[in-house]
């Protein structure tokens, strides 16, 4: 019979998420298509030798196709947001290497026109998007990820105000 390694002895993924945010503070929400009534906002790994910024700004586009010239850039989270995976997905997602992420979080804003995201990317993740209220937002994300959703959204709080 296989040995389970310890979830406590793998390391975080390094990642970075967008919180995107429309003129009236409200937050870019999407529903994956591989798991749907699970929204979440824009977020992925560092690749190597790449900063997080330039991470965010990739995810963005690759995501939802919005570029980097269509965001300014208005805060980040203080540090790093780790999160583990529920006992299910250890050992399944990222190929069993990692027991969670690691995440830096951006808030940005978008100053381009919203009729640039769009879903249908080479690989599409998402099947529906909508502005939400930060408040909305927590309550449709997958429960393992509703604390850090929680965290990120109180830090960017007084911009999202």
């Amino acid at each position: 019979m296989p040995r389970m390694t310890d979830p406590a002895s793998l390391p975080y993924r390094p990642c970075v998420g967008v919180v995107l945010m429309n003129g009236a503070g409200e937050v870019f929400a999407a529903e994956r298509i591989d798991t749907p009534g699970a929204w979440q906002m824009p977020q992925g790994g560092i690749d190597e030798g790449e900063t997080p910024e330039s991470a965010a700004l990739r995810e963005l586009t690759e995501e939802i196709s919005v570029p980097a010239g269509a965001v300014e850039l208005v805060a980040r989270t203080r540090d790093w947001v780790t999160y583990d995976l529920p006992p299910e997905l250890i050992g399944k997602a990222w190929g069993g290497r990692y027991r969670g992420q690691k995440q830096l979080w951006f808030l940005l804003r978008l100053v381009g026109d919203e009729s640039q995201i769009d879903l249908a990317t080479p690989h599409p993740e998402f099947r529906a998007w909508r502005w939400m209220r930060a408040d909305a937002l927590i309550a449709a994300i997958v429960p393992f990820k509703r604390a850090v959703y929680a965290q990120v959204l109180d830090e960017f709080a007084p911009h999202l105000a």
